[in-house]
């Protein structure tokens, strides 16, 4: 086992283009390990938005070729890819948690993410199915196909750096398309061995290409490639705000693309709930990956007669959560992954009011010798650690209420009935995740129906996926678009209808369709 406390040498990090390294730049981007900023994992050299187009032009130059490739070869790949992740699996996630401080449990978890895609979509290469339809005319036959989309450029988020790109990039590989693949640049270094492990699985050159750029290199380079025609699909987890330009652009191109977005994601807790599990689903939801998940706890909904029972049993929770260096196998959550996402949280942190009961730690804020956390575990001036906060008294115009709080920090409000929390639930207008704890069946699938999110857990917490169950959101989350399971492939593939008349003559559809006789004025008497 690699130990995640030893000094990392930096990497010279850079695109690779149809299998060539792009050149370096004289002023490479330091990607930093956020438990330790003084360390610099790996200085990336940023492409510009000219390298997004010749890597789209790459891929197109490719694609072709892949996609005759029979799928159940393809598949082998995609089973190639899996075993060298399973070989692989403790150094990437060592990779991972220096990349983004994700505490090293959850990055094995993230990892076999990956392994259990693979291990899914290896299969899919013999079960590409179309159908045959029965035609309405003799001599005729009607078939179905799936063609691969062609290009897919897929812009994937840090929070999750390894596990979210193989949700996009193994079943458009497997489907027969070529991807470019813009990973967030702060982690570079699981990134880098992300591709690394997949370009040896059997892939041909051009058909995965890296490339590290910045936001708006990456936008202006997608914007021009999807003029000159070498992007067929876009894939994009990330905020809502740059997933609605990145839709905006696709849609001037009559393109529809795959946006994973941001959530603000309710947890109910009813009055017959377990309210141990449901306060230990909360910690987890709220707090795992320092809140930094899409799928994050926003605002617990507790039913106004357990209210006061579930906060004391939540805070008292939180304060004995363990938080600290992310190497340890005991630490609930680790710091922020990135500077900017320090800086956006301490912006957060002042929509806290004074009609909020502010619980969960000893302080708010920072975690730092001068501002301590009880239980720390590390050198709190080392890293980028922030104290977790639950706010009671939330209401439904606060911004903590309404708006994805990226960060350690969940909301409390009381509901009076059902329909009340679901209607509180549904305002701040995301569509992600939820979860309902009850022992109730018939406040589950109330609850069910009458929730907005794409995705929704009974008895569980709000954060957690599964290779085979759809992933994805709806308003501010999403534009209906689905990860995971058979149905990304409606992401990565257009189907294709064939009829097939050999009749000898021209049947005409609707109008040359026989007619049969019946007496429809016979009653029984």
């Amino acid at each position: 086992m690699s130990d995640s406390s030893a000094p990392a040498t930096p990497a010279d990090l850079r695109s690779v283009v149809a299998g060539a390294t792009l050149p370096a730049t004289a002023e490479p981007f330091p990607c930093v390990n956020p438990a330790r900023t003084q360390e610099v994992l790996a200085r990336v050299s940023l492409a510009d938005r000219d390298a997004v187009v010749q890597a789209a032009r790459a891929a197109r130059q490719a694609q072709e070729k892949w996609a005759r490739v029979p799928a159940p070869v393809r598949g082998q790949v995609i089973g190639n890819i899996s075993e060298l992740v399973r070989r692989n699996k403790e150094e990437l996630s060592q990779a991972v948690t220096r990349d983004i401080g994700k505490p090293i449990v959850e990055a094995r978890g993230e990892v076999q993410e990956i392994i259990d895609t693979c291990e899914y979509f290896r299969g899919e290469g013999r079960r590409l199915y179309g159908h045959t339809v029965p035609s309405e005319m003799p001599d005729k036959q009607l078939f179905t196909f799936r063609n691969p989309v062609g290009v897919a450029t897929i812009i994937t988020a840090g929070n999750f750096p390894v596990a979210v790109p193989s949700w996009y990039i193994v079943p458009a590989l497997l489907a027969g398309n070529a991807v470019v693949w813009k990973p967030a640049e702060y982690a570079a270094v699981c990134s880098w061995a992300f591709y690394e492990l997949f370009s040896r699985a059997g892939i041909p050159e051009g058909v995965l290409n890296l490339v590290y750029a910045s936001g708006e290199e990456t936008f202006a380079g997608l914007d021009a490639a999807l003029g000159e025609g070498v992007v067929d699909k876009v894939g994009f987890t990330g905020s809502s705000v740059v997933g609605s330009r990145i839709g905006e652009l696709c849609g001037r191109h009559l393109q529809t693309p795959c946006l994973e977005l941001g959530g603000k994601n309710p947890m109910v807790v009813t009055a017959d709930a377990d309210l141990d599990t449901a306060a230990e689903a909360a910690l987890f939801s709220g707090f795992g990956t320092a809140g930094q998940r899409c799928t994050s706890l926003g605002t617990v909904l507790v039913h106004e007669s357990v209210h006061d029972a579930f906060r004391s049993r939540l805070d008292t929770l939180t304060r004995q959560a363990t938080v600290g260096d992310p190497g340890r196998t005991d630490v609930v959550y680790g710091p922020m992954i990135n500077e900017r996402f320090a800086d956006r949280y301490e912006g957060f942190l002042n929509w806290i009011c004074d009609h909020h009961r502010v619980l969960g730690s000893t302080a708010t804020g920072r975690i730092t010798s001068a501002n301590p956390r009880e239980g720390f575990m590390g050198d709190p001036e080392a890293g980028l650690y922030y104290h977790p906060v639950i706010l009671d008294g939330v209401r439904p115009e606060d911004k903590v209420f309404t708006e994805e709080t990226f960060g350690p920090i969940i909301g409390m409000a009381s509901y009076r009935h059902l329909e009340e929390a679901i209607e509180l639930a549904n305002r701040p207008g995301y569509g992600l995740s939820c979860a309902i704890y009850t022992n109730d069946p018939r406040s589950a699938f109330t609850f069910r129906a009458g929730i907005n999110a794409g995705m929704v857990s009974v008895n569980n917490s709000t954060s957690g996926a599964e290779a085979h169950l759809p992933f994805g959101g709806n308003g501010r989350s999403g534009n209906g678009g689905r990860l995971s399971g058979i149905w990304v492939l409606d992401q990565f593939t257009r189907w294709q209808s064939l009829n097939w008349d050999y009749s000898g003559s021209l049947q005409k559809a609707q109008m040359d369709v026989g007619e049969v006789e019946a007496d429809l004025e016979f009653r029984l008497a």
